[in-house]
């Protein structure tokens, strides 16, 4: 498995390395705002690393609310912000060439390196027992980044999100759905959930 976790070509996973390391303590992104990215502690120690993009496209006229996509890749153990970002939906393709086709034509994008221990995501220090065992884990940490990015990105509040994954992904997306509508209806998660696919 971990053979395959890198299929990027050497220097766009430099580029990315470039974009992460000065911002690893805090979130950061572009000058205009389009792109953000930086880490979530889920739980203490435990850091999970995200990526959101802002679609050049957005529309918000008040009657359809722009949607977020979250983007879970399968694996598991397969980088979202690599595999999904940059091979499949992001607006890059992996020679960090404009993609003919990005699902930002319709929504706006957030990738994520899940599980705890995938792609930038990591556990200090190693330490093994920080990484989730279970799928049900794995969505519980997913939750505690979505309570906390929608805590600090209000303008996400009024987005609908769909979890949307692929292969294994497909049981992250449901049981994060599930995580996620129980902390949105305990009032810790203030989202609305658009669908899983």
């Amino acid at each position: 498995m971990a053979a395959a976790r890198v299929l990027l070509p050497s220097y766009a996973a430099l580029v990315i390395l470039l974009l992460v390391l000065p911002s690893s303590a805090a979130a950061g992104g572009t000058a205009d705002g389009s792109e953000e990215w930086g880490y979530v502690e889920v739980p203490a120690e435990a850091h999970m690393f995200w990526w959101l993009y802002r679609s050049p496209h957005r529309v918000d006229n008040g009657t359809a609310p722009w949607p977020t996509v979250l983007w879970l890749q399968g694996g598991p153990g397969g980088s979202g912000t690599g595999y999904g970002n940059f091979m499949e939906i992001g607006p890059l393709d992996a020679d960090l060439k404009p993609r003919a086709t990005t699902w930002l034509s319709k929504a706006d994008l957030l990738f994520v390196d899940n599980p705890v221990g995938t792609g930038f995501s990591f556990v200090e220090g190693g330490n093994q027992r920080l990484m989730a065992r279970t799928d049900a884990e794995a969505a519980g940490d997913l939750t505690a980044l979505l309570i906390e990015l929608y805590r600090h990105k209000t303008r996400l509040q009024g987005s609908p999100l769909y979890i949307v994954a692929e292969s294994y992904g497909g049981k992250f997306a449901v049981t994060t759905a599930l995580a996620a509508l129980k902390a949105i209806r305990q009032g810790r998660l203030h989202a609305k959930l658009g669908g899983t696919a």
